[in-house]
């Protein structure tokens, strides 16, 4: 069993700057591949991005391609979202995921809010 906790979400101004981070415990994410996905009101919840379990491929979503950086520490067990340049379509609730061949994981996920 993965249990994921994600933090760092709160209000920023647009063209603004946050970093989500998602802590893992229960066991290793090293064989995992790790990533973010995030529901606006009203709206499915939709990918934003991935990384491979080694770290070598990344995967970003079109809507923040270039603005929104994914990276892992499997020494920390956490993962990352560095989301810059941020837009008000970018608010939203943000969900960490963990998965693998046979199995997969959700953090209880944390509120972005861009507004003036």
């Amino acid at each position: 069993q993965v249990q994921l906790v994600e933090s760092g979400g709160g209000l920023v101004q647009p063209g603004g700057s946050l970093r989500l981070s998602c802590e893992a415990s229960g066991r290793t994410l090293s064989s995992f591949a790790v990533g973010w996905f995030r529901q606006a009101p009203g709206k499915d919840r939709e990918f934003v991005a991935a990384i491979s379990w080694s770290g070598g491929s990344t995967y970003s979503a079109r809507s923040v391609k270039g603005r929104f950086t994914i990276a892992r520490d499997n020494a920390k067990n956490t993962m990352y979202l560095q989301m810059n340049s941020l837009k008000p379509e970018d608010t939203g609730v943000y969900y960490c995921n963990a998965r693998r061949v046979l199995d997969s994981y959700w953090g209880q996920g944390t509120q972005v809010t861009v507004s003036s």
